[in-house]
């Protein structure tokens, strides 16, 4: 897909782009010395670890390990393939995408999120203008949601009816297929085609970017089942993947420091219209480790809130288990549970907003919740059921990272089971320990070869590539890192203007080394100004070289003089070693 991008398109968007520019926008930065820094927005932390470079025009989490530029950075926060970052980078500074680029953007889908858009605003006119309106307006008015929070949520209706939608919008069998492919449309057996919302509610499910990618609805009627009704799997929504309600809550908070899962769109909704405007909602699954990965990158704190009935438990035990490989004290994970038979909704209006925050900020940490879910198995009176706790929490603790977190946690199992943290450490299982980054990345400096070296520091500065001299020799080199580091001053002598570290791994992108790239492009280099660098890289290339002739003498000399070529016999007498 992004080979059909013409690089000399990808060279001037990067020329025009400023990284600081694309991630301040996002997550502020503050100046660090000739970087920039901030607390890194793909894993949560107190102290900044994230720094961007407007030298090289990449940034790195010295965290976590993410790093990359401009173009990488919207892909993974906005969550963007690569051809709608480059238009939206494009779109940013004025540029137009060349047609060729248009193509790529997937058209289908694209016209597929319109098409989503279009049906959600149909839903929304409706509610205001359908006959049937009055039925939809009673039920909201007895949910007490205000016309503000209807539109900043742009709930709309389903009127009643087999065909409204495709009578509406399948004016050619282009855009039939499409709504069938949305999961607008449904076919039958007879193949028969028909409205999959009908007489519902409709709550437009979006995206981080705020694009329409599938709906929900709920029923208002008693005798109607099923109560709520999701869109299916299709191109652009998949349920264990998203929720309901985290583009407005992101759009109302600068920067979240929490963040509440409620269970229905109507739990999310309604706390808004009280303030709380920090709620969302799975989407009729329970909460997967997609989910917890994106909410703990946006907000240190997750509180679970559930009814306090059986059900509420066992999906509070379930989002717990899914959790688990992700601890590790970057965020706190809470749960909360409401009393019996009552949401969050019927608790923010009966209490009111501040008792119902209360209620959050007492929520029980995760360590509580899961040792006392485990205790409740065992008779906690004898030693026999104390050994068994034990035995029931070994194959949950072996999937947290090991780290401070999980001796913690240990520490208060052994306190809890009446024994040792060291008799504990002895029957439970290691995970596995996390990489040693720093460690790592000394250990490879430390023994780069020149290859390696030149490459990291062509990386990191395109404009040494003038400094290359003659590389003609060096195929005869055969080190795995020759062809990269020939590959890339190729690149660098076609396109001069190629003057940033992002610009040139950007024309490295389909490359299958351009992740080993991407690492070298974060390794320190011991350099104190641009004249020691450049003479360093030449001293490398100079090494490389003097290696290279010793490769190619050492390859003629192991044939007999008789059987060379006239050519390599020449090639031989001017080594003045023969």
């Amino acid at each position: 897909m992004a080979g059909q991008i013409p690089p000399q398109f990808i060279d001037e968007l990067l020329a025009r782009v400023d990284i600081v520019d694309v991630i301040d926008s996002r997550v502020p930065l503050k100046k660090a010395g000739k970087n920039l820094q901030a607390c890194c927005p793909f894993h949560n932390e107190k102290s900044p670890s994230f720094t961007v470079s407007p030298e090289k025009q990449f940034y790195h989490c010295f965290g976590c390990g993410a790093h990359g530029t401009a173009v990488g950075f919207l892909m993974e926060y906005e969550q963007l393939s690569f051809p709608e970052t480059i238009q939206e980078l494009a779109d940013s500074v004025g540029m137009q995408v060349p047609v060729t680029q248009q193509a790529t953007l997937t058209p289908a889908r694209q016209n597929l999120y319109d098409l989503l858009d279009k049906v959600a605003k149909y839903y929304s006119h409706q509610l205001y203008n359908h006959p049937q309106k009055s039925l939809f307006e009673d039920y909201l008015n007895q949910r007490g949601l205000s016309a503000d929070i209807i539109r900043a949520f742009d709930i709309g209706i389903a009127p009643d009816g087999w065909d409204n939608l495709l009578r509406t919008f399948g004016n050619n069998q282009q855009t039939i297929d499409m709504l069938q492919e949305g999961g607008l449309l449904i076919k039958n057996d007879k193949g028969r085609i028909y409205d999959r919302f009908r007489k519902r509610l409709m709550f437009p499910i979006r995206d981080r970017r705020g694009r329409v990618i599938g709906f929900g609805g709920r029923i208002v009627d008693p005798e109607d089942n099923p109560k709520y009704l999701n869109s299916p799997e299709t191109p652009v929504f998949h349920k264990g993947q998203e929720l309901y309600g985290l583009y407005q809550a992101r759009k109302a908070n600068r920067q979240l420091q929490r963040i509440l899962i409620v269970e229905g769109y109507m739990d999310v909704i309604a706390l808004a219209q009280f303030g709380i405007n920090n709620a969302v909602a799975t989407l009729g699954t329970s909460t997967t480790p997609e989910h917890l990965r994106q909410l703990t990158r946006s907000a240190p704190e997750i509180v679970f809130c559930f009814d306090g009935d059986r059900a509420g438990f066992d999906a509070a035990w379930r989002a717990a288990e899914n959790a688990l490989p992700i601890l590790g004290g970057n965020f706190e994970l809470k749960f909360m549970f409401l009393p019996e038979g009552e949401d969050p909704d019927s608790v923010v209006r009966s209490q009111g907003a501040e008792a119902f925050n209360q209620q959050v900020n007492e929520a029980q940490g995760f360590s509580a919740f899961f040792l006392a879910t485990l205790m409740q198995r065992v008779d906690m009176n004898s030693m026999d059921g104390r050994a068994r706790l034990i035995e029931i929490a070994k194959p949950y603790l072996a999937r947290i990272q090991a780290g401070v977190y999980r001796d913690m946690l240990e520490q208060q199992l052994a306190e809890a089971a009446q024994t040792s943290q060291a008799t504990l450490k002895k029957h439970i299982e290691r995970a596995p320990q996390p990489k040693k980054r720093v460690a790592a990345e000394k250990s490879a400096s430390a023994n780069k070869t020149p290859e390696r070296r030149a490459i990291t520091m062509l990386v990191q500065f395109p404009e040494l590539s003038q400094h290359a001299g003659d590389i003609s020799k060096l195929n005869n080199l055969e080190s795995p890192g020759i062809p990269v580091l020939l590959s890339m001053l190729e690149i660098l002598r076609e396109s001069p203007q190629i003057n940033t570290s992002a610009r040139l791994l950007e024309r490295c992108r389909e490359s299958r080394f351009y992740p080993h790239l991407l690492k070298l492009a974060k390794e320190p280099l011991d350099f104190d100004d641009a004249e020691k660098l450049s003479a360093d890289f030449q001293g490398v290339l100079k090494t490389l070289r003097a290696d290279a002739e010793n490769a190619r003498y050492a390859m003629l000399t192991s044939k007999p003089f008789s059987q060379l070529s006239a050519s390599e016999r020449d090639e031989l007498k001017a080594f003045k070693r023969f």
